[in-house]
């Protein structure tokens, strides 16, 4: 991503990690890519950053006490210069608010929203830390050298133009640039006032029964498929092969407590 410590309004510029076994999932990351993590006080909850030869690629932190049924997932946080307003588009639109806005030290402010689909997607006001410090933008399928770095975001949703609605007027999105628009196949890739950072997949086709959709994560790899044989060995799963697209090599996995996300490459 480009100036990636100064996110625009509407950008993803952060994920974290809500896992039941934080100590396993500090591990499965270490081990995959490389990543260190870093403890927060216990004002914070112990709430963990992950780094990357020393620079902030993600959060996690353990399911809250007596939070059994919480479900292992990454969560994606758009950018926002004013979290309240955003969140009363959000409601204004269609939308719910899931975490209302709250103050993290001073390092800014999150809240956690559902769509006008039903779909999850974090809030992040930034204070004194805006968000993922690395710098990787995915153009024209060359993912290059982003080992281990966020390097695109993508919206599965049943509700594909009530979605790009609801982003446009609630985080401002600019016009998308529609991929393919037919049954089989509708993607729109996501802009605010930056370069192509994602894309929002038509996903009713495949999802299952009762589920609304989801926000992802792509990270970059040097080989999808060593990373996917190695997600394997430390406890994870493959829930999509390696296989080229027009867009790179790709592959979708969960991690060893059963978060979902996926890898991209340059092609094999």
């Amino acid at each position: 991503m480009t100036d990636q410590n100064q996110p625009k309004p509407g950008d993803p510029c952060w994920i974290d990690l809500y896992t039941s076994d934080l100590d396993r999932s500090i591990a499965f990351y270490g081990e995959l890519f490389g990543w260190t993590a870093d403890r927060g006080p216990a004002e914070f909850g112990g709430y963990v950053t992950f780094r990357q030869n020393g620079l902030a690629v993600a959060g996690a932190m353990g399911h809250t006490e007596g939070d059994t049924d919480a479900r292992e997932q990454w969560t994606i946080y758009l950018a926002s210069t004013d979290i309240q307003a955003t969140a009363d588009k959000a409601v204004a639109q269609g939308g719910t608010v899931v975490v209302p806005p709250m103050q993290v030290g001073d390092l800014g402010s999150m809240a956690v929203l559902g769509d006008a689909g039903g779909v999850g997607v974090g809030v992040w006001q930034a204070g004194t830390f805006a968000g993922i410090e690395t710098a990787a933008l995915v153009t024209g399928g060359k993912w290059g050298d982003n080992e281990g770095v966020p390097s695109w975001f993508e919206l599965h949703t049943r509700s594909h133009g009530a979605a790009l609605d609801f982003y446009r007027d609630v985080f401002g999105w600019q016009d998308p640039f529609t991929i393919s628009d037919a049954d089989e196949f509708r993607y729109t890739t996501i802009h605010s006032d930056s370069p192509m950072l994602g894309g929002v997949l038509d996903a009713s086709a495949f999802l299952p029964e009762g589920v609304p959709g989801a926000w992802g994560v792509y990270f970059g790899a040097n080989d999808v498929d060593k990373t996917v044989t190695k997600v394997v060995e430390l406890g994870g799963a493959v829930v999509q092969p390696p296989e080229d697209s027009e867009f790179g090599r790709l592959a979708t996995v969960t991690d060893v407590t059963g978060a979902r996300f996926s890898i991209g490459g340059d092609k094999a």
